[in-house]
């Protein structure tokens, strides 16, 4: 059975700086391609960042592209999202999740999904 649990998120000021990690396990992580997505309140998911699985292939949304950067570690089966220069408007649940596809955007194209972490920016 597939696990991705998400750790790390929390209450931080506008400037301030966070990692999120999520675990994951069930499967061969390294066939995996990983994805953060964030929801914040009223509005739908959206992507921030995935990477493919080579570390050299990253992707991350215009919104948080210089701020934000993904990463991750094969050998511990972890996905990372270090988190610079937060700003309010980053405040959401955020949730990793892995598809199989070699690039992925959309939602649709992940199968597994994490429970989520709440980021709250205050300003």
């Amino acid at each position: 059975q597939v696990q991705l649990v998400e750790s790390g998120g929390g209450l931080v000021q506008a400037g301030g700086s966070l990692r999120l990690s999520c675990a994951f396990s069930g499967l061969t992580f390294s066939t995996y391609t990983m994805g953060w997505f964030r929801r914040a309140p009223g509005k739908e998911r959206e992507f921030v960042a995935q990477i493919g699985w080579s570390t050299d292939n990253t992707y991350h949304a215009d919104s948080v592209k210089g701020r934000f950067t993904i990463s991750r570690d094969n050998a511990k089966n972890m996905v990372y999202l270090q988190m610079n220069n937060l700003r309010p408007e980053d405040t959401a649940v955020y949730y990793c999740a892995a598809t199989k596809a070699r690039i992925a955007t959309a939602l649709g194209a992940y199968i597994y999904w994490g429970q989520g972490t709440q980021v709250t920016v205050s300003s």
